[in-house]
């Protein structure tokens, strides 16, 4: 889904000014747009751009402000970043305000001609000017207590301190007479205020003896604390009700001052006694049992947080990252473990974490984590250690991981520091690169790295026709796996070099980075690319990329909601001037404003399209599911609305639907209106990582009302499989991050339809890889996917990624499920389907020898009992393989890789291998009836004169198989040093006599 790709850039930290000392870098903090980042040093700020990745501001601290505030520690921005907030040593919060000059650049670009000018033509996202910005100190603010952790919010500032364990709300100050009203009323809002930790004002808290250590607000709005004694909690600053909370309190606690703690909390002087108050509800969502042995104290007594001097708590929270697209949260250890936790419900049962697995192959320490973020699309988490770094996918598989280098590189050379260690991190726009921050070292300089990604399209957009091919994206390119096209062998050849390598074209990536969207055709021909602005296609049949050639009509709208291919029509679902539009466009015409097909006009923005033969599905942000059909005229292609239904009551939050589609019933297809096909359709979604399947049931209204099937949870890839080969029809494949669970016929809809069956549904089968599936290549019975390698030469100071494409037969996993449950007919009718394809007879192999490994497991634990229903399996494959020519291969093939104590049971269903061996001689499949030869010598069965291996020899010479020959003579002289056997073989054949030769 995620792999590093290429090698990471270093950015030297330290600005090109004069006067300016090289410092280390303490931290580092993207904005909330996450188009800039400060760099923080003991004594000066620096404000970035990621891309192109240049300093635009810096300011620096006076020897008194540091003399009387402290040293910086931590920077933090407001979500609407116009302010930074600076945490000192001595508990200061230094405001910096950002200005933003419009219509100004910080560089100002030397001269060139023009034909100098086109050598140095602008990358992905360097085409928009620098905007120039000034950092100007605003105020300080002295806190009472040591500042522990500060999170800045739209009004007003949350900071958490020990000496008292508070927390404490500011509002932002204001200078501006013009707002004096608005921040009046901002005020009694939203004064200040101080909520002591104790049982009184946090009933809610396990162990009110903690101070709070770290505070984080999302953008998706949710609040997160992290207590000293490592607990975490989901928390929200509620209004009180006046009457209820205040009416036991006397006048005193009413008014009291902002130190005192006698209240829910405590409003500021200035404030009214009628003034809303607020108190904080909180759900611990992380939490661990004490060993009884370790004795109790005030956690706020130590500022690291431990619980003693000689325990530590290895399931200790340091860090947490909130993933709201997929309704759960990551939390990392202070022993380094990884833990997936799911929201808390109101009445649920708390839920169960689960450890993620972190490789470490070498069994090197990881250290405690530092750092985790979520990408902005949620379906990766990136993990910075004391000791290396790794990408995990949201179902938990490692996807890429470094802790060190594997070989021997030179020390003083080698710059890539970020696989030793990792101090912080963050993903950049269009999670195409991960800006990491590293521990300072010798050098104060270079301490920031950039390590660019490729990942899979599906990610932006999970389509039918995305899922239909592996297909890539990267910062400036497209890469399509081509394999499909190729013979079958280059499918499962590692080293073949399977894929197709699309640039974009710069002038549209200069100023539309980044990559928001991208769709693939269902002939994999055609690609849409989507950026911040306007579109572009690709054909490869002329390897010519289509743009708006009016720039103005390019940047007007920006693709929101996605785009799909209709043979040569592309469909996109558009926002322009507020409003929201479905547009055709046709590959065959220029891209303009006057070449559009059609206009469809929505009330709310798309959140995702799916295309299902000639009907489009519409979903979008009101819930509402629209069915259009496509309708090609004599001059133009038009959208037909069939029908809408809400889902209102089924699906809570509409922003969480990663994939859809439907079905509709073979009799509805044939002889229905296409006007009612939504009121019978089965709709599958993917909600957030759960796979959902809406079964329609009309009640006595003729009102649609669904049934709600639950396939699985934490969901990364879903493919579809609608129609083609045989028992895969209507089935369905879903990726949870360790296997490919496989739900065959789950979509038809005739076979199953009471209103009461049970909300989950187990998967048919279930199959594990050991790389990341990228698509299902069905009519191959392949699974392809891929898995990331990273390499070091001593010669060069930086580490290489690649990504290595990998294959896995799903095809022996489907014929078993079938044949253990007695469905032979199936199995063959499915299996003819590959019967031509050159690795058939490999996966037939691999079929036989996993039912019998299996069975032989079985057997060997009881074998009066537990061996008959696995004979039963075998029995079934015996039967299946007597409809392949390749049967006999296959049996021998497996017998000879499978211990020799497993033969007695595999022989006594197949049959006696002798007469398989005179089966093969009899229809001249000499090489088969050699492998057999070999058994039978194992088994003792040959005879002293070795007449069998005489027969076949003279076989060999009839048919003239020289190389069969020599085998067998080596054969034969392998079995008797004497070479007693040899000479009786040769005296038996005329084999000398032709070839006049000696024996080799």
């Amino acid at each position: 889904m995620y792999f590093p790709t290429s090698a990471a850039r270093q950015l030297l930290t330290v600005p090109a000014l004069p006067d300016v000392s090289p410092e280390p870098v303490l931290c580092f903090e993207a904005s909330p747009r996450k188009s800039l980042f400060c760099l923080l040093t003991k004594s000066s700020l620096t404000v970035w751009r990621v891309r192109p990745s240049a300093p635009l501001a810096h300011i620096s601290r006076s020897e008194t402000s540091l003399i009387e505030h402290g040293d910086n520690t931590a920077v933090t921005w407001s979500p609407d970043g116009s302010r930074i907030v600076i945490q000192t040593t001595m508990s200061y919060l230094i405001l910096v305000t950002v200005d933003y000059v419009p219509d100004a650049s910080v560089y100002q670009p030397s001269h060139m001609g023009a034909s100098v000018q086109r050598n140095f033509l602008p990358g992905p996202g360097e085409g928009i000017p620098l905007q120039l910005l000034s950092l100007a100190l605003e105020g300080v603010i002295c806190a009472e207590g040591q500042v522990l952790s500060v999170s800045p919010r739209k009004n007003y500032i949350v900071f958490s301190t020990s000496s008292p364990p508070a927390v404490q709300r500011i509002p932002w100050p204001v200078y501006d007479e013009s707002e004096i009203e608005e921040q009046t009323a901002r005020r009694s809002l939203m004064g200040h205020d101080t909520w002591i930790l104790s049982d009184h004002e946090l009933p809610w808290l396990l162990d009110p003896d903690v101070t709070v250590t770290k505070i984080l607000h999302s953008i998706s709005g949710v609040e997160t604390w992290i207590t000293s004694d490592g607990r975490a909690y989901f928390v929200r600053l509620q209004e009180s009700r006046h009457s209820e909370d205040f009416s036991e309190l006397d006048e005193t606690d009413k008014i009291s001052t902002p130190n005192q703690a006698n209240g829910l909390s405590r409003p500021s002087t200035d404030s009214s006694v009628s003034q809303p108050h607020y108190h904080w509800e909180g759900t611990c969502i992380h939490n661990f049992e004490v060993p009884r042995w370790v004795p109790k104290q005030r956690s706020s007594d130590d500022s690291s947080g431990r619980l003693s001097s000689t325990y530590i708590e290895p399931r200790r929270a340091v860090a947490i990252a909130v993933n709201a697209r997929f309704s759960f949260i990551a939390v990392g250890t202070q022993s380094g473990s990884i833990e997936f936790t799911s929201f808390p419900t109101q009445d649920g049962p708390t839920p169960t974490p689960k450890v993620v697995e972190v490789p470490n192959p070498y069994d090197r320490s990881s250290g405690s984590v530092n750092a985790m973020e979520w990408s902005s699309d949620g379906y990766v988490l990136a993990v910075g250690w004391t000791h290396g770094w790794a990408i995990f996918s949201v179902g938990g598989r490692c996807l890429a991981s470094g802790f060190g280098v594997e070989d021997h590189i030179d020390g003083d050379r080698f710059q890539d520091t970020f696989m030793h260690a990792v101090e912080n991190l963050f993903w950049a726009p269009g999670n195409f690169e991960l800006v990491v921050l590293t521990p300072s070292g010798i050098k104060p300089d270079g301490q920031v790295f950039v390590l660019p990604f490729a990942k899979s399209a599906t990610t932006c957009q999970h389509s039918p026709d995305n899922t239909r091919y592996a297909f890539l994206q990267m910062d400036d390119r497209a890469l399509v796996y081509r394999g499909a096209e190729q013979p079958d062998m280059s499918v499962i050849n590692p080293e073949s070099d399977v894929w197709q390598h699309i640039k974009i074209p710069e002038s549209y990536l200069a100023t539309n980075w980044p990559i928001k969207y991208s769709a693939l055709s269902s002939d994999g021909r055609l690609i849409a690319i989507a950026g911040r602005r306007g579109l572009v296609h690709y054909s490869s049949t002329s390897g010519r990329w289509k743009i708006f050639s009016n720039i103005a009509q390019e940047q007007a709208f920006t693709v929101k909601g996605g785009l799909l291919w209709f043979h040569h029509v592309l469909i996109v679902a558009v926002e322009i001037s507020k409003s929201y539009q479905i547009r055709l466009y046709s590959r065959d015409m220029e891209l303009s404003n006057q070449n559009v097909l059609h206009r469809e006009v929505l009330m709310s923005p798309v959140v995702i399209l799916s295309l299902v033969d000639n009907s489009l599905l519409v979903y979008t942000s009101d819930n509402m599911l629209n069915h259009y059909l496509i309708v090609p005229t004599a001059d133009t292609i038009k959208l037909h609305l069939c029908g809408s239904i809400t889902f209102d009551g089924i699906i809570a939050s509409p922003s969480a639907v990663r994939a859809l589609s439907w079905m509709i019933p073979n009799a509805q297809k044939r002889l229905g209106d296409p006007v009612d096909d939504l009121a019978v359709a089965t709709v599958l979604m993917v909600v957030g990582g759960q796979l959902v399947l809406l079964r329609p049931r009309k009640s006595g209204t003729q009102e649609v009302n669904y049934d709600m099937q639950i396939f699985a949870e934490r969901i990364e890839f879903c493919w579809i499989h609608l129609r083609g080969i045989g028992a895969l029809e209507n089935s369905l494949w879903g990726y949870d991050g360790q296997n490919m669970r496989v739900w065959l016929n789950a979509l038809a809809i005739e076979s199953s339809g009471s209103a009461d069956e049970p909300s989950s549904v187990k998967e048919s089968v279930s199959i594990p890889l050991d790389f990341y599936p990228l698509s299902v290549l069905m009519d191959k019975g392949i699974i392809i996917g891929a898995e990331h390698e990273a390499a070091t030469r001593m010669n060069l100071p930086f580490v290489m990624f690649r990504h290595a494409t990998s294959s896995h037969l799903f095809l022996h996993h489907v014929l078993r499920y079938h044949l253990e449950s007695g469905q032979v007919k199936e199995a063959v009718t499915l299996a003819k389907h590959y019967q031509n394809l050159v690795y058939f007879a490999h996966a037939l192999e691999i079929l036989l020898h996993t039912v019998v490994e299996s069975e032989s497991f079985v057997g060997s634990e009881d074998p009066s009992t537990s061996a008959l229903p696995e004979s039963g399996t075998l029995t079934a494959v015996i039967e299946f393989l007597d409809h392949f020519d390749a049967s006999l291969d296959v049996v021998v093939g497996c017998a000879r890789k499978t211990e020799m104590t497993r033969w007695k049971r595999l022989f006594s269903i197949v049959g006696n291998p002798h007469a398989l061996f005179e089966t093969c001689l009899a229809s001249k499949r000499l090489k088969t009836a050699g492998s057999y030869l070999l058994v039978l010598h194992n088994l003792e069965q040959l005879d002293e004169n070795n007449k069998d291996a005489v027969r076949l020899l003279n076989c060999a010479v009839k048919a003239q198989d020289w190389q069969l020959c020599r085998e067998l003579l080596r054969f034969l002289h392998s079995i008797d040093d004497t070479g007693k056997a040899l000479r009786h073989a040769l005296s038996e054949t005329s084999l000398v006599v032709q070839k006049g030769d000696t024996v080799p």
